[in-house]
């Protein structure tokens, strides 16, 4: 069973627990780390240990929801290692992975629908990373994130 580390600020909550449910039909195991309320939070408070633990290698993917997404997208790319794609429709779900590789899906909550949601994440975990060409891409990244952060 695959898993993912999940997470959203109080604006993504409700589309956060549908797409918990979601990925259970999936056969997807969600872990779970916040909110479980609607009262009003910071988002950076809940994606950051997502984003770490992508980061550190400690889990393969993960999902963060914000109201639009912008925030959580900011912060995640902020992780040494974190190709955070944020996405509102399928073609984009399907590019982050086949040519971007993208190990965290951002999606807004007050701009994208349930249904929607669910056909991204569907794509976005299905899709495979074509490798070659994106790859040296890719590692064009990883070397301008050594430089910026001292070989670290």
């Amino acid at each position: 069973m695959e898993r993912l580390a999940i997470a959203s600020d109080h604006a993504g909550r409700e589309l956060k627990e549908d797409l918990k449910a979601y990925l259970k039909e999936l056969d997807v195991e969600a872990v779970d780390m916040g909110v479980d309320n609607d009262k009003s939070v910071d988002y950076p408070d809940y994606g950051s240990p997502v984003a770490e633990k992508v980061s550190k290698g400690e889990i393969g993917k993960g999902v963060l929801i914000c109201g639009t997404g912008i925030g959580m997208s900011i912060l995640a790319n902020k992780f040494r290692r974190v190709r955070a794609a944020l996405v509102s429709d399928v073609y984009t779900a399907r590019m982050s992975r086949e040519h971007n590789d993208a190990n965290i899906l951002v999606i807004g909550g007050r701009i994208v629908g349930k249904g929607l949601a669910r056909e991204i994440i569907k794509v976005w975990l299905t899709t495979k990373f074509e490798g070659g060409r994106h790859q040296t891409r890719l590692d064009k990244i990883t070397e301008i994130e050594n430089k910026i952060n001292g070989g670290k």
